[in-house]
């Protein structure tokens, strides 16, 4: 991965290679943002950056047998760890050809699309105390290379706390020249104490622009879809690449819930929550965010703004006879209950009755439109 492969975000490029070039290279870096934004790709450009024995100003050489090495995820002094399947193996080495195979291949994924690579059953994976183990033991061995040995951490959230613990003192004090990678989606559950060790670097969202030019370029869309695309995203590739599957599905989901609801359906309500819990906790809060993004919709349609709908014309035939139902009585409850329900997913909540108590909030903020 080149920092010119990665989309967008071109102050933050600029800025890692400044980081290189001025040798003023942090032990350890945060990259925070959602995957769609391009944390991963910037972070293996990063590496490889490091790692180049011919740098030039914009990037890496692209031909030295460091780059060669870490295009195929193989150099000796680069190392990976992320959340594994722990009723599978507690160890990320386990899964390496599982990672190297998704990251060639799509390079912009998340943790639910990690989960449906590596386990049919879709359980939640952790990082756990016996892949700090591992993690400080490869650290302690000298580089291969005589260079840099870097230890990228991928989806530091699912990180349990007694391997926080562990790593504490080896991400304030590593061995010289080890430099940590570390990247997450939300800084809320990584432990204070390691975020204040780290160089933290918010990334934003991918601009309109280069994200437009993306789709153009990349995936052959006409400017007009991928003008709209690129605006339905809100800057995240990630939702785009998983948009044509799970959206119709959530879109289904939404839509028999607002239904039932605006009923007082409640042997439907309950039936409707026993189905969503059903499927995977990552499907889950998928489909919460696709939800919070309709809300929104339907408070701009309400408000006339229909240069900002960034909707299908399924989701605007939908919208058109709903939004009336989205308004400033209401629309707080929707976001803080929604919001409330992503959280207590990641808090391993019983689902079932968080969903059952979901469409009771639902059924009462509808009626207050």
């Amino acid at each position: 991965m080149f920092f010119k492969d990665v989309v967008g975000q071109k102050e933050l490029k600029k800025n890692l290679i400044k980081q290189v070039r001025s040798k003023k290279v942090p032990h350890a870096i945060l990259l925070n943002g959602k995957p769609g934004y391009g944390t991963l790709p910037l972070a293996l450009a990063y590496a490889k950056y490091l790692f180049c024995e011919n740098k030039t100003e914009e990037d890496s050489c692209g031909v030295c047998n460091s780059c060669l090495k870490t295009k195929k995820l193989q150099h000796p002094d680069l190392h990976f760890s992320f959340p594994s399947i722990q009723a599978i193996s507690n160890l990320s080495d386990a899964f390496l050809s599982d990672w190297r195979e998704i990251v060639q291949e799509k390079r912009y994924f998340d943790l639910y699309d990690w989960i449906k690579k590596i386990d049919p059953k879709e359980r939640k994976p952790i990082i756990g105390v016996e892949e700090s183990k591992s993690i400080l033991q490869k650290l302690f061995l000298k580089s291969f290379e005589g260079g840099y040995k870097v230890m990228l951490i991928w989806s530091l959230e699912a990180m349990n706390l007694s391997c926080s613990n562990k790593l504490l003192k080896i991400i304030e004090e590593p061995q010289p020249k080890t430099i940590f990678i570390l990247l997450s989606a939300s800084v809320e559950n990584i432990l204070p104490t390691i975020i204040s060790r780290v160089q933290l670097i918010n990334v934003p969202k991918i601009e309109q622009e280069p994200l437009q030019r993306y789709l153009m370029d990349r995936l052959n869309m006409g400017e007009a879809t991928a003008q709209t695309k690129a605006a339905f995203s809100e800057g995240d590739l990630v939702s785009l690449s998983n948009e044509d599957g799970l959206s119709e599905l959530h879109f289904d989901l939404f839509v028999k819930l607002m239904r039932i609801c605006y009923k007082k359906n409640v042997v439907a309500m309950l039936d409707w929550a026993e189905e969503i819990s059903g499927y995977s906790k990552e499907h889950q809060k998928t489909f919460i965010s696709y939800a919070i993004h309709l809300f929104r919709m339907s408070l701009l349609n309400n408000y006339h703004q229909e240069k900002e709908l960034f909707v299908s014309e399924k989701e605007m035939d939908f919208l058109s006879k709903f939004a009336v139902f989205i308004t400033g009585n209401n629309i707080e409850i929707f976001m803080k209950k929604f919001d409330e329900a992503y959280r207590s997913i990641d808090r391993n909540a019983n689902t079932k009755i968080l969903f059952s108590q979901l469409s009771f909030w639902v059924m009462r903020a509808i009626h207050r439109a």
